[in-house]
């Protein structure tokens, strides 16, 4: 359910069945001249919007503003926005502060934009992390002061963290898609997987007629077709399934 559109008794439902609450990261950058200055973004909503039908989840609005760098094109008259990671740290800390605040536990991050380094982390996810941590910090103090940790009340800490009580995933991160998705349908830059995944996805952000195949990381979009996008869909779609079908607080 579209976080939006939520009246309080719905959110109240939310938090007391303790539905899941996913935030899609993406950013705005060039994406060759075939694809959306969205992308990252867009794939993760699509595929986010179908599972909406299925799960019960709360759909916060989309995270559109990250750190793109502008290693791929300087911006002038290319659409690339590029946040620092400072600011995106700053904003990110008091939204997650928000969302813990209204009662939420189970929020979970998801990320396309440069997720082939995901596990080392890149500037955009690394800054949301940073900021979630914090703000889980700041939160948990605030709530039940200082030393918390070290009270007595907390003398279970260890237990309850390996039986899944952990407070630190209250706010988890993933790529949108496995290992093993990965290795069957890899990712790329405005190549085949992303323009494919456009042409299955949201097909008005993709413009084949402007391809232009001297651009190194987009050529094999050439190859690009809906039913490989439509596959690679749903390969991510099951990933994410998983993911938010388990609450583990």
């Amino acid at each position: 359910m579209k976080y939006e559109l939520m009246l309080p008794v719905q959110i109240r439902k939310a938090i007391d069945e303790a539905w899941p609450v996913v935030l899609s990261s993406g950013v705005l950058e060039y994406h060759a001249e075939q694809c959306a200055v969205g992308t990252d973004a867009l794939i993760i909503n699509r595929i986010v919007d179908e599972l909406e039908n299925e799960l019960d989840m709360v759909v916060l609005p989309p995270l559109l503003y990250g750190v793109s760098s502008h290693a791929v094109a300087p911006p002038e008259r290319n659409g690339t926005v590029n946040i620092s990671a400072k600011a995106l740290r700053h904003f990110a800390k008091d939204l997650f502060k928000g969302l813990l605040r209204v009662g939420f536990r189970d929020v979970h991050v998801l990320c396309w934009h440069q997720s082939e380094n995901f596990k080392d982390g890149m500037p955009t996810d690394l800054a949301l992390k940073l900021a979630a941590r914090e703000a889980i910090f700041k939160f948990i103090e605030k709530e039940r002061g200082e030393g918390w940790w070290g009270d007595k009340d907390m003398e279970s800490y260890y237990s309850d963290h390996a039986g899944g009580n952990n407070p630190f995933n209250w706010i988890r991160f993933h790529p949108i898609h496995s290992d093993e998705a990965q290795k069957r349908y890899p990712g790329d830059h405005a190549g085949i997987a992303e323009t494919s995944l456009l042409m299955a996805l949201c097909p008005e952000a993709v413009d084949m007629k402007r391809w232009d195949d001297s651009i190194w990381y987009a050529k094999s979009a050439g190859t690009a077709s809906a039913k490989y996008g439509f596959e690679f869909k749903e390969a991510m779609k099951q990933d994410l399934r998983n993911i938010l079908s388990k609450t583990k607080n």
